[in-house]
C-alpha cells in the first residue's frame, strides 16, 4: 500500500485539487455569477472587436491588426482558465489531472508570454507611425506585420515548452491542493518535495529575459515619442497622438505590473491570496479592459461600430 501511494505522489498521476477563487468567498454564488458576467462581457467585447476590424475596410492598416491579434489572445487565455473553474463551482468539484494541468499550463503561458512581445510590436508599430509617418507603410507593410505577429506566437510557445515540462515532471509528494483557481507555475511549485530552487533561478531569469526584451522595446519606443510629440506643431496631431499611446501605455502598465509580481518578485512577497486576486486581475478583468480601451476612445472603431448598428437597423426596417 504505501508503495503505491509513493508511486502516485511521484508519477504525477494522480489528480490535484484546485482551491480557487469561490472557498474564499462568503458568497461563492453570487461571485461565479459576477465572474460569469465579466467573461460573456470579455468574449462579446473582443469577438466584436475582431469581427469590426475585419468587416470595415477603414480598419485594415498594421494597428488594427495588431489589436485583432490581442483579442484573440484574450478570448483564448481567459477560455483556457475561467471556463473550467466555473464549471466545477456549478458541479461541486475541485478536481483536476495533471495531463489538464500540464495543458492548461501550457496554453496559459503560451498565449501570456504571446502576449509580453506582441505588445511590444503594437509599442514598435505606434514609433513608426507617428516618428516615420511618411515610411510607415514601407516599414510596417503587410509581409513585416505577419512577421511580427508569427514572432510572437513562436516565442510566446518557447515559454510554453520550457516551462511546462519540467515543471510538471518534478515529484509531487505533499499535499494535491493547489490553492489557486488555475495550473498556475508558481501555485504548481509549492506542492513540490523536491529541491526546486535551481529551477525557480532558470525560471527567473527566463521571466526577466521574456520581460526585459518587450519593455526595453516599449520603453526606447514611447521615449521616441514622446519626443516627436513635444516637437509636434499641430495640437489636434500632439492630442491624438498622445491618446493613442497612452490607451497603450494603460494596457502595458497593468499587464507587465501583474506579471512582475507573479513571477520576479521574492516568495515572501507573496501569499495564495495575493496571487490569486492579481491572478484573477490579468487573467480576467484585463481581457475586458482591452476592448473598452481600444474602442471606446478611438474614434475610427467608434464610427465602425456606429456604421455596422446603423446598417442592421435598417437592414430589420427592410425586412419589417
Amino acid at each position: 500500500m504505501e508503495n503505491t501511494t509513493w508511486v502516485a505522489n511521484h508519477t504525477g498521476r494522480s489528480d490535484f485539487d484546485l482551491v480557487g477563487l469561490f472557498s474564499q468567498s462568503k458568497h461563492p454564488a453570487l461571485l461565479c455569477v459576477v465572474i460569469f458576467v465579466v467573461f460573456l462581457m470579455a468574449l462579446s467585447g473582443n469577438t466584436m472587436l475582431i469581427l469590426l476590424i475585419h468587416c470595415d475596410a477603414h480598419l485594415h492598416n498594421p494597428m488594427y491588426f495588431f489589436i485583432t491579434q490581442l483579442s484573440l489572445m484574450d478570448v483564448m487565455y481567459i477560455s483556457v482558465t475561467v471556463p473550467k473553474m466555473l464549471i466545477d463551482q456549478v458541479m461541486g468539484v475541485n478536481k483536476i489531472s495533471a495531463s489538464e494541468c500540464g495543458m492548461q499550463m501550457f496554453l496559459y503561458l503560451t498565449l501570456v508570454g504571446s502576449e509580453f512581445f506582441l505588445l511590444a510590436a503594437m509599442a514598435y508599430d505606434r514609433y513608426v507611425a507617428i516618428c516615420h509617418p511618411l515610411r510607415y507603410t514601407i516599414l510596417m507593410n503587410h509581409r513585416v506585420c505577419l512577421i511580427l505577429v508569427s514572432s510572437c506566437w513562436l516565442l510566446g510557445s518557447v515559454d510554453g515548452f520550457m516551462l511546462t515540462p519540467v515543471t510538471m515532471t518534478f515529484p509531487f509528494c505533499r499535499s494535491r491542493e493547489i490553492h489557486h483557481f488555475f495550473c498556475e507555475v508558481p501555485a504548481v511549485m509549492k506542492l513540490s518535495c523536491s529541491d526546486t530552487s535551481l529551477y525557480e533561478t532558470l525560471m527567473y531569469l527566463c521571466c526577466v529575459l521574456m520581460l526585459l526584451i518587450p519593455v526595453t522595446i516599449i520603453s526606447s519606443s514611447y521615449s521616441f515619442i514622446l519626443f516627436t510629440i513635444h516637437r509636434m506643431n499641430s495640437a489636434e496631431g500632439r492630442k491624438k497622438a498622445f491618446a493613442t499611446c497612452s490607451s497603450h501605455m494603460a494596457v502595458v502598465i497593468l499587464f507587465y505590473g501583474a506579471a512582475v509580481y507573479t513571477y520576479m518578485l521574492p516568495n515572501s512577497y507573496h501569499t495564495p491570496e495575493k496571487d490569486m486576486v492579481v491572478s484573477v486581475f490579468y487573467t480576467i478583468f484585463t481581457p475586458v479592459l482591452n476592448p473598452l480601451i481600444y474602442s471606446l476612445r478611438n474614434k475610427d472603431v467608434t464610427r465602425a461600430l456606429r456604421k455596422m448598428l446603423n446598417v442592421g437597423f435598417v437592414f430589420q426596417e427592410t425586412i419589417t
